[in-house]
């Protein structure tokens, strides 16, 4: 799939970096040093995707963020070296699909982008999706691995099909409980931890070496693109 891809990012060695490993992988790249170049590429070419650098010289990467969603829901990735879990919420609160740290691989990032550019087709209306060896079917509300009916109750089959929509991205514990459970239910993370519990068990994943669902303690949970 070719994406015009927006790197918005001030050091340029990561954005050389980043246009080689994107062209290589087919995709259209524009750059932008700053936030307000960023906003202007933004607003002029219409991008895909945009991969952003939270620290930039003229504003935070926040602010583009929010600048961004006055007008588009274009996927962004966020890339920082500020690792803690206050600043990845505030990322994802503020619009950011998704948030990788610094020092970061080259596969994961555009793994991650691949999930990220695949959400805009899957929110177009598909009602199955197959995951490797995971097939969902949304309208029979059924799922398989490797030809296995998973046995799921609505809720897990819920969990599951919110996490394959999304596939390759974190999904904060905010989203996930006031999608599926409702809005009274926005704080019981220990409830959606004995779902996840019991969902890992059925596909026989193991959390600590996990194959399908991935854990960004404290924020939310990502299931692996296949």
């Amino acid at each position: 799939m070719t994406a015009r891809i927006l790197i918005v990012e001030d050091e340029a060695p990561i954005r050389r970096f980043l246009r080689i490993a994107l062209e290589a992988e087919g995709h259209l790249v524009s750059e932008a040093a700053t936030a307000h170049e960023g906003l202007a590429l933004a607003a002029k070419e219409a991008p895909a995707a945009m991969i952003l650098d939270l620290g930039l010289p003229d504003a935070d990467g926040i602010s583009v963020l929010r600048g961004v969603r006055e007008w588009t829901q274009m996927p962004v990735l966020v890339l920082s070296v500020r690792s803690d879990e206050a600043g990845k919420i505030a990322a994802l609160d503020a619009g950011a699909q998704d948030y990788v740290t610094k020092p970061f691989s080259t596969g994961e990032l555009l793994a991650r982008l691949r999930g990220l550019l695949r959400d805009r087709a899957v929110e177009g209306g598909s009602a199955f999706l197959t995951l490797g060896p995971l097939e969902i079917d949304a309208a029979d509300h059924r799922a398989s691995l490797s030809g296995e009916d998973l046995r799921l109750t609505r809720k897990e089959f819920d969990l599951l099909w919110l996490l394959a929509s999304h596939a390759g991205r974190l999904v904060t514990q905010d989203m996930i409980l006031r999608a599926i459970w409702g809005p009274a239910h926005a704080g019981d993370s220990q409830y959606l931890r004995v779902y996840i519990r019991q969902l890992r068990a059925k596909l026989g994943d193991d959390a600590a070496d996990p194959r399908w669902i991935f854990t960004e303690p404290g924020v939310g949970y990502r299931l692996a693109a296949g």
